[in-house]
């Protein structure tokens, strides 16, 4: 802190040195004001600009310093390649400025020899680092989509073809949860994109009147607050939305094909319209389905009946990530929480089901 206030001060004195050089000898001119012959004015004129700017560092010292820790708090939050193009759109646009400039700075009219060239410098800086901040998505795909070549003189195509940096997560992943234990096994790679649009439909599952949305709307908040505490793979958040788009499901794939993403998802439905889309969808049913699945005939699940089942007098009840239980003899254990040995398990292309039973003794007497 010390060495900065010194720093910021030093520049003030600096600044202040410079203008009373260039700017008191003619102030004092209009003012009818002759420096005494014995003191050089020139040394006079430096002397009093640089006391009264180190004056002014003294007055305007805790304001500079809160912009100052501002500043570096915001850039520290972006991105490397954020910070470089904002810096080298920025020099180019006070390069521009300064070409456009010369032939001002030879006028003889006041405003249009100093003001002018710095406005135009102040104005094209600006609009260099909107420019160059504001359409990253352009410049990465400008400056990382070039060609190679091979040691021997053969063009090849970088892996672009085959990985994409981002991986969307729709609202259905997050509440399936899953998506968290495959991240941590390191299978998937590259950077995980959550848009706001997505993380708004949580927020309203999360508030529904009925208590199974609200467990799973909450159950999604957790997944995505684990993934970005932990740091295991980059977590960020898509900031913008297409507001011409009223579906989540189609805002998903218009955001894919602008960043180049693949979109991860368990939705059944979902994964048949992306296919026509042109867009690559990684479902996690699929690979699920590969796999040994969670359950395994014998175990033992505690659930909670909350509706009548189809045939056989049976019960359905729902897992904290939504894997429906089909519960024999389920109708006599309605709204109550109970242990089920699991019978069996089915893995569809919409998701898993569970098949159990519950301990037979008490029935009986329930029917009597």
């Amino acid at each position: 802190m010390k060495k900065r206030t010194n720093f910021i001060r030093l520049l003030f004195i600096l600044v202040g040195m410079a203008i009373g050089y260039y700017y008191l000898p003619p102030m004092w001119a209009t003012l009818g004001i002759k420096p005494s012959l014995v003191i050089l004015p020139v040394i006079v004129d430096i002397l009093l600009g640089a006391i009264i700017f180190w004056l002014l560092s003294l007055a305007l010292m805790g304001w500079i310093l809160r912009i100052v820790h501002q500043v570096e708090t915001t850039l520290a939050k972006k991105s490397p390649l954020y910070l470089i193009m904002g810096a080298i759109t920025t020099i180019l646009g006070l390069v521009l400025a300064s070409l456009i400039s010369i032939p001002l700075w030879r006028l003889r009219v006041p405003v249009l020899n100093n003001v002018l060239p710095i406005i135009l410098m102040v104005t094209f800086s600006y609009f260099g680092f909107v420019l160059g901040t504001t359409r990253l998505d352009e410049w990465r795909k400008l400056l990382f989509s070039r060609r190679d070549k091979a040691k021997d003189g053969a063009i090849i195509n970088r892996q672009d073809d085959n990985y994409h940096h981002y991986k969307i997560l729709d609202t259905n992943i997050l509440i399936d949860g899953r998506i968290y234990d495959l991240v941590k096994t390191g299978f998937l790679e590259g950077t995980l994109l959550v848009p706001n649009f997505v993380l708004y439909e949580l927020q309203y599952i999360a508030d529904s009147g009925e208590s199974i949305k609200r467990v799973r709307g909450r159950r999604g908040l957790d997944i995505l607050n684990k993934l970005r505490e932990e740091k295991i793979v980059p977590v960020e958040m898509y900031d913008g939305d297409f507001e011409d788009i009223p579906e989540v499901d189609s805002k998903l794939i218009a955001l894919a094909k602008k960043v180049d993403g693949v979109i991860v998802t368990n939705d059944w439905n979902l994964n048949k319209v992306i296919q026509f889309q042109n867009v690559q969808v990684l479902n996690i049913n699929n690979l699920a389905k590969s796999l040994r699945p969670r359950v395994v005939p014998g175990e033992k699940l505690r659930v909670k009946v909350v509706k009548k089942g189809t045939e056989r007098q049976q019960g359905v009840a729902y897992l904290d990530d939504g894997t429906m239980v089909v519960v024999e003899d389920g109708r006599y254990f309605m709204n109550q929480e109970l242990i089920v040995e699991v019978t069996s398990a089915l893995q569809t292309d919409a998701g898993r089901m569970i098949f159990a039973r519950p301990p037979h003794q008490g029935i009986e007497d329930k029917t009597d």
